[in-house]
């Protein structure tokens, strides 16, 4: 995501730092290809102009143009700005006192609404909550279909209208058995259309009118640019929207839609959508977003994926086994393993800072699996001690796992320079987060 403005700001704030000194001139020019790459990115013309206006005022003070580091001071202003126009900080969900917690969720019919309401459904139960999933689309029976796959696949509770037609009826049925049932949050997936029609409004306002949301989420195809600030803005004036859910975000290179929403229309970005599994929702944090626009990373949100995955036991395990130095084939392998329950490769890089520099390194996930298979090819013995992989071992693996040997050799070496760049990061004290993080990207 972002990629095709991140690539394009690179280029001009290589140029900043390039320089010892920036006067205004440098300033105006810098400001004018950051201007030209935020529109190619289909960011809404006006928030642009505002956009540049501020950071001019800010970068051509006093405290930057005398400061020892002015490109360096230029990036920080830019990025305060760009985190500032995505809404400054996270928004969050507001839970009710009273449960059950309303959610209602509308859009367009193929922004991925009704996949998000599940996804949406899932994070919350991870986070402790009792979510129930509602479809109020009874005119299209294979919306009613696919939610009550989806809940069945992520063992979530979703109600049947049964032969029930009106959308209303439902989801106040459906509000009484969540309140009986002691569950906390009621998610409901209203009906689509291709387009904004007054049907489809009408319906929208019966429901909120009836059950008074206290969240009203809207999904938006995030791909489809200036139109999907359109919709978010007819929608926002029918009905009161609390928030936005990008969806197919790790499919946007321009990332317009993002960066234009809360500027737009004042709603924030609660949470995006980064892939098609169900698990692949993240909350949107416009301050670490930012960052990985500017090519500085997501340390952050890199170490909370690592956690979901990773626990204490098994942290403290691998710090032992670094310290002592018997970390062995069978542990990289399983840190492989760990890596790929955190999400596409590509996705984790671009959180590591500095991945504007690396768009040249492999990060084809089928590597992973190489690997994997060239590790399952040796014996116990040999996992356990590499040093004993002689050239007939190399060979022999080789052939067991449908790979070369220079394959294996490769492995080998990367390896050992995995093990020694742990090895140093642990006694640096980095802790569990750090220890992590070592061989993430072995290849």
């Amino acid at each position: 995501m972002f990629d095709n403005l991140s690539n394009r700001l690179e280029v001009v704030f290589k140029k900043l730092r390039s320089r010892g000194k920036l006067n205004e001139a440098d300033i105006k020019d810098a400001m004018r290809e950051v201007r030209l790459a935020m529109l190619e990115a289909d960011v809404n013309f006006k928030v642009v102009k505002d956009f540049v206006e501020r950071v001019s005022q800010r970068a051509v003070g006093q405290e930057v143009l005398e400061s020892l580091t002015p490109g360096q001071q230029v990036i920080k202003i830019v990025r305060d700005e760009l985190a500032e126009l995505m809404g400054g900080i996270q928004s969050k969900i507001q839970f009710s006192r009273n449960p059950p917690t309303i959610i209602l969720m509308t859009g367009l019919q193929g922004s991925g609404k009704t996949t998000t309401s599940a996804k949406l459904a899932g994070k919350l139960r991870e986070e402790g909550h009792r979510p129930m999933l509602v479809p109020a689309d009874p005119r299209r029976p294979a919306a009613v279909e696919q939610l009550s796959i989806l809940g069945g696949d992520l063992g979530i509770e979703v109600y049947q209208s049964g032969k029930e037609k009106n959308a209303v009826k439902i989801c106040t049925k459906a509000r009484d058995q969540a309140s009986r049932q002691n569950l906390d949050v009621l998610i409901i997936d209203t009906a689509g259309r291709l387009h904004v029609d007054e049907e489809l409004m009408k319906e929208l306002q019966a429901i909120n009118d009836k059950l008074k949301p206290h969240e009203n989420l809207l999904v938006v195809d995030a791909m489809t640019g200036q139109d999907a600030v359109n919709v978010a803005q007819q929608f926002n004036q029918a009905i009161r929207v609390d928030g936005v859910v990008l969806t197919k975000m790790d499919g946007d290179a321009r990332g317009g839609a993002a960066l234009s929403i809360n500027a737009t229309i004042g709603k924030p970005i609660k949470f995006v959508g980064v892939g098609e599994k169900l698990d692949q929702i993240e909350p949107f944090h416009p301050d670490r977003m930012a960052s990985r626009i500017l090519g500085m990373g997501d340390v952050l949100s890199l170490i909370e994926k690592a956690e979901t995955t990773y626990t204490q036991d098994k942290a403290q395990e691998l710090e032992r086994k670094l310290a002592e130095d018997s970390f062995t084939l069978e542990d990289f392998k399983e840190q492989l393993l760990e890596i790929q329950k955190m999400g596409p490769l590509d996705q984790l890089l671009e959180m590591v800072p500095g991945f504007n520099s690396l768009k040249g390194m492999n990060v084809d996930e089928r590597e992973l699996k190489k690997v994997e298979a060239i590790i399952n090819s040796m014996t116990p013995r040999e996992r356990r001690d590499h040093s004993i992989i002689s050239g007939g071992r190399r060979k022999r693996i080789a052939k067991g796992s449908g790979t070369t040997v220079q394959d294996v050799n490769r492995l080998l070496k990367q390896f050992i320079q995995s093990r020694k760049m742990m090895r140093a990061m642990t006694k640096g004290g980095k802790g569990k987060s750090m220890s992590i993080g070592k061989g993430l990207f072995p290849m």
